[in-house]
């Protein structure tokens, strides 16, 4: 056993397993929470350099650790995980003289990326574009106004 997922207001601890864990509703994760508000497949836990690693999958009602809301985090030995509404406390040993890895920096992406949003804009943005705009030959820009010329520079930029 690689540790336990201990319930806060009592209950059977739950035991982890194996070293990559689906949690959810669904049959076919392997812990399964059969409640209303979980997600079907709400989150993964994931032994990494002997630390558990817990990543939400777009669940509706998420996942906090240590009362703070996360997209994903390292797991401490008694840190508690909440799974929507539902509380356990992380018990584990940890890698021995390995210190737990370095979060990622929250601030790497934006909150557009973060959400995914970001490409798909970016691909809408060009699909809307009329085939000429798309590519355009520095080389004739001396036959274009001075407003034209501005705009070929301002579409010049976005693309690099």
């Amino acid at each position: 056993m690689l540790g336990e997922l201990v319930p806060c207001g009592g209950g059977d601890p739950i035991p982890l397993l194996k070293g990559k864990l689906l949690v959810g509703r669904m049959r076919d994760c392997d812990i399964v929470l059969g409640f209303a508000n979980i997600s079907g497949k709400h989150c993964q836990l994931e032994l990494l350099n002997g630390y558990w690693y817990v990543r939400d999958l777009r669940s509706r009602n998420g996942i906090q650790v240590n009362g703070m809301r996360c997209d994903s985090k390292f797991l401490l030995p008694g840190d508690e995980l909440s799974i929507a509404k539902h509380r356990y406390e992380v018990t584990y040993e940890p890698a021995a003289g390995a210190p737990p890895p370095e979060e990622e920096n929250p601030f790497a992406l934006s909150l557009l990326e973060k959400a995914g949003l970001m490409r798909r804009q970016e691909q809408d943005r060009r699909l809307r574009l009329p085939p000429s705009a798309k590519r355009i030959d520095p080389a004739r820009s001396d036959k274009f106004s001075a407003d034209e010329n501005q705009a070929l520079e301002w579409l010049k930029d976005d693309d690099e």
